[in-house]
């Protein structure tokens, strides 16, 4: 029962730190994680090149609820200047040690699923097992667009998935200039 409570709890501090839907233009088709026509065809400012995120990649999107399929590749991932996720809680406030351990929670059970979902290719496989790519993942395991398909809790707007293909772990990556770009937005500059 406690533990009921304390993810409760979690959920409902998750959603008030962060996650609120954002109040521009949604980025990305929720139910696919594809970019929206708009963000597709959009040219960057001068601001992204200072910063490294655009506005949009800034802006707070709704996760509680809500899933999608999008999976970086690691390698591409930290170019862009991300960077691995911690995965300790850290315990400074009750409040900011919820949200942590919900945000940490997710990404777990995420790349639990995708490490279930690969034991089972591999079981079923005549072949023998072998290593995963970032394209076959993306067509074999996580199956975009497919009712099949892994469906991944959303993450926070500055972390997203990605496939480490070395290790054949999905792990969670943030990125800071998104982080950077939020608070200039919140600071009015």
């Amino acid at each position: 029962m406690k533990t009921l409570c304390n993810l409760a709890f979690a959920s409902a501090v998750a959603f008030s730190v962060g996650c609120f839907q954002a109040t521009s233009k949604p980025t990305a088709d929720v139910a696919t994680s594809k970019p929206t026509a708009d963000v597709a065809t959009s040219k960057p400012t001068a601001d992204v090149a200072t910063s490294g995120a655009t506005a949009e990649e800034a802006t707070p999107r709704e996760t509680m609820n809500k899933t999608t399929q999008n999976v970086l590749n690691l390698d591409q991932a930290m170019t862009d200047g991300g960077v691995l996720a911690a995965t300790n809680i850290p315990s400074a406030d009750p409040l900011t040690q919820s949200a942590a351990a919900y945000r940490t929670t997710v990404g777990k059970i995420g790349a639990m699923a995708v490490h279930q979902a690969i034991q089972i290719r591999d079981a079923q496989s005549i072949k023998d097992p072998k290593p995963l790519s970032y394209d076959e993942l993306m067509k074999e395991i996580i199956r975009n667009d497919q009712p099949d398909g892994i469906q991944l809790a959303m993450l926070p707007y500055y972390q997203e998935y990605a496939w480490d293909a070395k290790s054949q772990t999905l792990v969670v990556v943030d990125f800071p200039a998104r982080k950077e770009e939020r608070q200039k937005q919140l600071d009015g500059n």
